[in-house]
């Protein structure tokens, strides 16, 4: 049963069926064998707010059974060895995901490569050298990586990051620093953004966007220091942190894509993050819907189920409304990008509804169950936290409706 009236292609249709699949015998079972440790943080984590070793074991050994599984490079671009289904599947499969597994099973997190995490057509452009020393453990799931473009003075403004790249004839040498840089604490890889200048073009990283590269640089390089895991919510861990890039050493080889056209790359991996987290959003607002409208056709007051008290079934009527309209504005921003267009504000669109309705349809969930809607073992909260975060990573709402403002007063208007 389905409230879509276009159904996915057949081929879409059966990867995200056979991503449940993979999920349900890779993922949850992982979770109910180990879960002591990953319901005790301070097993889960290491003392400097680092995933531990036995975590990241596991981490791994999903990455690597869904790309045996031929999932996790699924979207990857047919060029880097993927097979290159797109934005459609990758929305339509991540949806499924999120919905399917909720936020207490979140080894899920890496059944498909995540653009920021692990190969993506971030990487689309990089050298011969780059393919065959750090692409292909990549591909297959032994290696990650992470995606330095955010700073301290340039968030949303990203083109106004200040890490410089300098040219000396041979090699490269970046200076500057990184924060909000997902998976950095344990990744083996960093795709760094950088003001490039050389001898022979000293006024290149001068100019906004024109003169910044990106370079794929080892996380074990000299000059490469995470300086502090920035944990959120209360959390004794994170996957978030600050660089710090002193003086490190880069080879020609390195660089991704066209030199002085690196920010073209980074808007490639803002686009298919914002396409991600729709699907996030709309996921765990409907895994939250559903498991609300359980407990309200069972849980009774006043002698009859609490379903009955318009009180709760109205809201839950609410956010049914909010994510059928945000799954199909997300599938339609997907559409949109396979087609070649840019989509931009819709994209927008779709990110900003999608991420909002998303914390309202898990808050009304947790207004259902009461006092139950708080603990942990209902993993709400969690989702709760994960989608507040979202409404500021990869463009914040406010950015994303000056976006959409920009293009209406252009003259795109068309809805």
């Amino acid at each position: 049963m389905t409230a879509i009236a276009i159904p996915l292609p057949e081929d879409i249709e059966a990867v995200r069926n056979g991503l449940v699949k993979f999920a349900r015998a890779e993922v949850l079972p992982r979770h109910a064998t180990h879960r002591g440790l990953f319901k005790n943080p301070r097993r889960l984590y290491r003392e400097d707010g680092r995933l531990g070793d036995e975590a990241l074991a596991l981490v791994r050994e999903v990455r690597m059974a869904a790309s045996k599984a031929g999932f996790y490079t699924m979207c990857v671009p047919e060029s880097l060895g993927g097979a290159g289904l797109g934005m459609l599947a990758y929305y339509a499969c991540w949806q499924e995901l999120f919905r399917t597994c909720g936020p207490a099973n979140w080894l899920m997190l890496y059944a498909i490569s995540h653009w920021a995490f692990g190969p993506s057509r971030v990487l689309e452009a990089v050298t011969p050298r780059a393919r065959d020393e750090i692409l292909e453990p990549m591909m297959a799931g032994e290696k990650s990586m992470c995606f330095g473009l955010s700073e301290p003075g340039a968030g949303s403004d990203a083109a106004r990051l200040q890490t410089q790249a300098v040219y000396d004839g041979e090699i490269w040498r970046i200076n500057g620093r990184k924060i909000w840089t997902t998976n950095s604490p344990v990744a083996d890889y960093c795709i760094i953004f950088a003001r490039t200048e050389s001898a022979e073009d000293p006024q290149a990283g001068t100019a906004k966007q024109s003169g910044i590269s990106a370079f794929l640089v080892p996380t074990d390089a000299a000059g490469f220091h995470v300086e502090r895991i920035i944990r959120m919510f209360g959390s004794i861990g994170g996957d978030e942190a600050e660089l710090r890039l002193e003086d490190i050493s880069v080879q020609p080889w390195q660089l991704v894509g066209t030199l002085h056209q690196g920010f073209q790359t980074a808007l490639h991996g803002v686009s298919i993050g914002r396409i991600y987290n729709a699907a996030r959003a709309v996921g765990y607002g409907r895994w939250a819907l559903e498991i609300a409208l359980e407990h309200a056709k069972t849980r009774e007051t006043f002698g009859k189920p609490i379903a009955e008290h318009q009180g709760v079934s109205f809201p839950l009527a609410e956010s049914a409304m909010e994510l059928h309209g945000a799954h199909l504005m997300g599938l339609n921003a997907a559409q949109l990008l396979d087609q070649g267009g840019l989509a931009i504000k819709e994209l927008s669109m779709a990110k900003a509804y999608s991420v909002e309705i998303g914390v309202r349809a898990v808050d009304r969930a947790m207004q259902v169950h009461g006092a139950m809607g708080f603990t942990n073992e209902m993993n709400l909260t969690e989702a709760w936290h994960a989608l507040r975060a979202v409404n500021v990573a990869d463009g914040t709402n406010e950015i994303l409706r000056r976006t959409i403002a920009q293009r209406l007063l252009k003259g795109d208007t068309a809805l």
